[in-house]
Parts: C-alpha cells; structure tokens; sequence
C-alpha cells in the first residue's frame, strides 16, 4: 500500500469516527435539551400521554374488551362531541377567560335544530347554519359585555348557563325531546358513517408527509437566519416512526368498524385550530393577550378584537358540539348539554395541558385530554362501576393537570421561560 493510499485510508477512518462522535453529541444534546425543557417548566403533552398509558393499561388489565377495536371506535364516536366543545375552551383559555355556559349553549343549539328541522319543516342544512350562527352571536354578546361594560367572563358566562338552559327548556316544550329522523344523512353522520379503509389510510400518510414538510421548512428557515436546526436524517425518522404509528392505529381500527367521519372532523379542526395558533398573527396575539394583556395593548395588539374572536369561537364551536351531539344520540332533548358536559369540555382542555393562566396551550390539548376522559367513562362502563367513581376520578385528574400546570409555571418564571 502506498503512502497516498494510506493517507487517504486514514482520512476516511478518521471522517467516518468524526460523524459518530458528532452523531453522539447530536443524540446526547437532544436528551439534554429535552430534560432541560422538562426542567424548566416546559412539559408540553408529556404528562397526559403519560397518564393516558397508565389508564389504558390498568383498564385492559382488568377488562380485555377496553382495547377492543369496536370499544375504541365508540369511544372515538364519543370523543368528538366533546372534543368540540373543549375545542373552544383552549381558545377562550389562551386569552386567560372562562366561559361557563357551553353546556347550555349546545344544548340550545341542538334544541334549535330538532325544533326548526323536525317541527318547522326547515332543511337540515339551514337548521344547522341557524344554530351556528346564533352561537356566535352568543359569543359576541359575551365579549361586549366583557369588553365594553367590563362583565368578568366568570359572571356573563354563569348568567348565560341559566338563561341558555331556560331558552332550551321553552324550546322543547312539555314534550322535553324532538326525535331526529332516524337514517337521515345528519343521524347517519353522528352513529354510522366511518371512513372507507383506503381514505384512512391516505391520511394517516398525509399527516405525516405534512408534518415532515413543515418541519422541513422551519429547519430551513432556522439555517437561513444562522440557527441551529433538526438535520434532515432526524426529520425523516420521525416522520417514518409517526407513519408507522398512525397506520398501525388505522389498521387495528378498521379491525372494527373502522374511523368515524365525525372524529375525522372533529380532528380536522384541531389540526386547523393548531395551524392558526401557531402560525398566524393572530394566533400569536391570543398568546400575548393572554401572557399579558397590558403589554399586548402596549405591543399594538387590537387586545377587544381578539377577546370578541375567542368569545366567538368558543361559543360557536359548542353549538357545532351541541349538534353533533343531537346527531349522536338522534335526538333533541332538555337533557342535551346538562351534565357532566361542562366539566368534560373544560376538564379536556385543561388535562391536555391548556393552562388556567393563559397565554399557553394548544389545539391538541382538546383532543389529548377528551380522550383520557373518555377512556376513563369507557372504562368504569365496561367495569360495571357507578358513575360516582367516574365523577371523583375525572375531579382527581383535574386537580393533579392543574396542580402539575401551576408548578410547570413556577418552574418557567424561575427559569426566565414564562
């Protein structure tokens, strides 16, 4: 072997430790910053995908039929109406406010909806235009006493749970429920349809190629302005290991009956809800808002205009639920929208790790957080358990997300993350 050759050899030995060691620290740092950003206060969805193993684990141990892929789809059935519902909490949440009446909201909706498509021989289709468009106007009721009269949201929304609910009642009438028609494309919506298996498939791969993308164009915007960002490699496992994970969820569902088409909306608007928190002006004026309202003000931030879109879409987004749960259930009654609704969808939102405070949340929070109280519903039925339990457990729950929130936020204010 020559000299030349040798060198050469060396060389590439040498590049080829290089890469490894430079491979170990990329790994090494990824560990550090994920416990650092652990330590800091920033647990992100940690702490409910965790809660969420330890739950499905102990209620499969005791019943087999939990994971079960027709229980698994009747609880994504179940999920949805809820789901959109807290949906809206995470919004009026970001901006540090409460709105207490969704409960009553949609179940004035889904009254509105039997009494005009049933009783007044409306088409289905107005019907539900109808009711959406007067839970906005709900909405901007609240925010003009909010912003106007200086209302706390706490009172307005207290105040609407009771005039909503006696609005519902008198809808009804004596009777107390409109039945929906059964078979029609509405009921066939909330009870039947599910999503052809090749549809399901196609888009468990497209969230993940969507994913990948985005995730491509921030790296690269991130090295454009000299920072440091995920190499491609890293990128393309995660996407494969996120494929990977959503096909096996597609196919042990379609084991069953396979996705509901409401799940699938109910998904869809969080992925919309997320894109328009996290990349768009106003989803960052909802988070400035709600970390600090004067600041915000001072920033330029039109702050009434963003409490009248929160108001707004919280409300809207619990007619839409309320339908949904009218189509679920095939029909309008005075029992729609009572309950434990207002618990689940302000539950939901905070257990996904939407915080109490403001200014921090996501749109995942509503989906992550409806389904460990669903799971948790699923599972004491199954066991044949009273819904006591359920009550106290879903209260526990509650309170360790929150106690958990307020120490992450202690953590970051000590940290300079707040």
């Amino acid at each position: 072997m020559t000299d030349d050759t040798q060198r050469v050899s060396t060389a590439r030995l040498l590049d080829r430790s290089d890469e490894r060691v430079k491979h170990a620290d990329t790994l090494g740092n990824t560990i550090r910053g994920f416990v650092d950003r652990v330590r800091s206060g920033d647990l992100g969805s940690l702490p409910v995908v965790v809660g969420l193993i330890v739950i499905c684990t102990a209620f499969e141990s005791l019943n087999p039929v939990f994971l079960a892929p027709n229980n698994l789809v009747n609880l994504l059935f179940d999920c949805s109406t809820v789901g959109v519902i807290s949906l809206g909490i995470v919004c009026i949440l970001m901006v540090g406010e409460i709105d207490l009446s969704v409960g009553s909201v949609s179940g004035f909706a889904s009254a509105l909806v039997g009494v005009l498509w049933v009783g007044q021989d409306w088409p289905v289709a107005v019907a539900i235009v109808t009711a959406l468009m007067l839970g906005a106007a709900i909405g901007a009721l609240y925010a003009f006493l909010f912003n106007r009269l200086g209302m706390p949201s706490f009172v307005s929304t207290l105040a609407g749970l009771l005039a909503w609910l006696g609005l519902q009642l008198y809808l009804l009438g004596s009777s107390g429920s409109i039945n929906l028609p059964y078979g029609s494309p509405l009921v066939n919506f909330g009870q039947m349809l599910v999503m052809p298996p090749v549809v399901s498939y196609v888009l468990a791969a497209l969230a993940s190629l969507i994913m990948f993308v985005a995730g491509y164009r921030t790296a690269a915007r991130r090295r454009a302005a000299g920072l440091s960002a995920s190499s491609l490699s890293r990128m393309v496992l995660k996407a494969l290991l996120v494929t990977i994970v959503l096909e096996f969820a597609v196919y042990y569902l379609n084991l069953g009956r396979g996705i509901p088409w409401m799940f699938g909306l109910f998904v869809g608007l969080c992925v919309v809800m997320n894109y328009a928190l996290t990349r768009t002006k106003w989803g960052r004026s909802m988070s400035a808002v709600g970390g600090n309202r004067e600041a915000a003000r001072r920033a330029g931030i039109n702050v009434r205009r963003v409490y009248l879109s929160a108001f707004v879409l919280c409300s809207t987004l619990a007619a839409a639920g309320g339908i949904l749960a009218a189509a679920r259930l095939a029909s309008s009654s005075q029992q729609a929208g009572t309950g434990d609704v207002n618990l689940n969808a302000i539950a939901a939102a905070v257990i996904g790790g939407t915080s109490l405070f403001g200014g921090r949340g996501s749109a995942y929070s509503a989906l992550l957080g409806v389904i460990v109280i669903q799971s948790i519903a699923s599972g004491l039925t199954l066991l044949d358990l009273s819904s006591s339990l359920r009550y106290m457990i879903t209260g526990a729950v509650l309170a360790i997300a929150v106690i958990v929130d307020s120490l992450a936020r202690r953590s970051r204010l000590s940290h300079g993350r707040a």
